[in-house]
């Protein structure tokens, strides 16, 4: 039996060989690994001493040779191949251990060069796996240090590796080979500055297995991308409490994408992928007690976010209620001693200081796939105008500011009202603007008198701001840019309202 290793990773490479070496099993080796095994006493062929060729181009062509990939490919059964080989003096390779130039890594390099990117392009390794995970019915490839104890229990129990762990293998290198070269496409296009290629091919890791996904009888992963953003649910540390669940993530991803947009110490509250309060302060213990009075009957079992530490006052108001998940940048000792008094309460810290990468969002339909860019816009970026009689004044503009900011991250149509540092209102998924206003406000009550109301699309009539003056609304922000402007603009001069148009929306569906 021979075996060929190639490896860029060592773990464990060393123990495999020798076990190898002690079933009998003649190894074929290269470059680094050849010189790692060797300083450990295991017997080595030189791939040099194989194909009758020195290694050329700086290693960059080793591998590539009839000798290797002969003894690779040849059909064991098919008594053409066999003579072939014996024609050519081909010794056949029954086992391959390969792993690939470290790319992921070498990219993730804050100080990468396009050249030092290149040269950790792997061939000769991809073509080394491709052409045993073809020829699995008779060679076994492993790609992943962890198959190594597999392969040498089935080689000492029974001679050989069986058919159904070949297939796996096999399997698993196209994947591994797969995911490696989507990572180079992915790099190379984003530096040849191609935003939407002819073909999309993405990879990730599985982070975890989900006890299953929105419902129990649906199964789940859960899976990261690859050098993805560090500000991200799948970067996130749990320091306690039971493993997330689906729909723990994607509501912990709803609070993170909020929260970001403040600077200020803010506190967002989240159910079913909507915030059901948000409130900003001079310190966090004021920001999420705005949060919570924002509305204390949907925080009940909710996801909660915030954007500072957490300290042993804010985690006494939290401990008092029920909640699934607090996502923060950090604990206090005292914090932490407090809210792991609960078992199942995850605590998760994300690293709010992690550069915020623009990244694309990617959403799955029958048959496809949708690809867009994230939307990033805010107030800086807008063409603000005004097109009413009064200008919001400076209290009215903090509560615009702090509603907008929510309403762009609220299911369409979305209404938001906010005031004194919080919302006070949030109408979310409805089919038409005016009925989300009014959940809006019913939802505010009493607290709607002299608050700010944000609308994440124009408004196709006025009735949305006749439902808003008549609450006691009085200032609206919103896109704009309806063939009824006018109708509005004139119902909110008619009630005193200041409206500010942005030029634009915010659609969540």
């Amino acid at each position: 039996m021979r075996a060929l290793l190639s490896v860029s990773n060592k773990e464990g490479i060393v123990s495999f060989a020798k076990q190898l070496a002690e079933l009998g099993v003649d190894i074929i080796s290269t470059g680094g690994t050849k010189k790692v095994l060797e300083k450990h006493g295991v017997p080595v062929i030189s791939i040099s001493d194989v194909t009758g060729f020195p290694e050329i181009l700086d290693g960059r062509v080793k591998t590539l040779h009839p000798m290797i990939h002969g003894g690779l490919l040849a059909i064991r059964d098919d008594e053409n191949h066999r003579k072939q080989l014996e024609q050519q003096q081909i010794t056949p390779i029954d086992l391959v251990v390969v792993n690939l130039y470290p790319f992921q890594q070498t990219i993730a390099k804050s100080d990468v060069t396009f050249a030092e990117a290149i040269e950790n392009i792997d061939i000769g390794g991809p073509t080394m796996l491709r052409a045993a995970a073809k020829n699995h019915q008779y060679v076994t490839v492993v790609v992943d240090p962890a198959d190594y104890e597999t392969v040498l229990q089935e080689l000492k129990e029974n001679g050989a590796v069986s058919t159904e762990t070949n297939l796996r293998l096999a399997a698993k290198v196209f994947r591994h080979t797969a995911a490696y070269d989507a990572m180079i496409a992915e790099y190379l296009t984003n530096i040849a500055g191609e935003q939407y290629p002819e073909s999309l091919t993405i990879t990730f890791e599985k982070k975890q297995d989900l006890r299953y996904g929105e419902n129990p009888h649906q199964s789940a992963a859960f899976y990261k991308k690859p050098l993805g953003s560090s500000f991200s649910i799948a970067a996130a540390k749990q320091l306690h409490g039971k493993e997330l669940s689906y729909n723990n993530i994607n509501d912990a991803n709803a609070a993170l994408q909020i929260v970001r947009e403040f600077t200020e110490p803010a506190a967002v509250a989240v159910k079913h992928m909507n915030p059901c309060g948000v409130g900003v302060g001079g310190n966090i213990y004021e920001a999420f007690t705005r949060a919570y009075e924002a509305d204390p009957t949907s925080i009940f079992g909710g996801i909660v976010a915030l954007n500072r530490e957490v300290d042993r006052e804010t985690a006494l108001k939290m401990h008092e209620i029920f909640l699934e998940i607090i996502i923060a940048s950090s604990f206090s000792a005292e914090a932490l001693e407090i809210l792991t008094q609960k078992k199942n309460l995850r605590l998760l810290t994300v690293d709010f200081a992690a550069e915020k990468k623009k990244e694309s969002f990617v959403v799955s339909v029958q048959g496809g796939l949708l690809v867009q860019d994230e939307d990033v816009y805010t107030l800086d970026d807008a063409n603000i105008t005004i097109p009413t009689k009064r200008e919001p004044t400076e209290k009215e503009w903090e509560d615009l500011k702090l509603a907008w900011k929510v309403v762009k991250h609220v299911k369409s149509n979305a209404i938001v009202l906010a005031k004194d540092g919080m919302t006070i209102g949030v109408g979310a998924g409805q089919m038409n603007r005016v009925g989300a206003a009014k959940i809006a406000i019913e939802q505010a009550g009493e607290k709607a008198q002299g608050s700010a109301l944000a609308s994440d699309a124009f408004f196709p009539m006025d009735d949305t701001v006749e439902a808003a003056a008549k609450a006691g609304v009085t200032a609206i922000i919103q896109p704009g840019g309806s063939i009824r402007d006018e109708d509005s603009i004139k119902k909110a001069d008619e009630y005193g309202i200041a409206m500010v148009f942005t030029g634009v929306r915010h659609f969540k569906h």
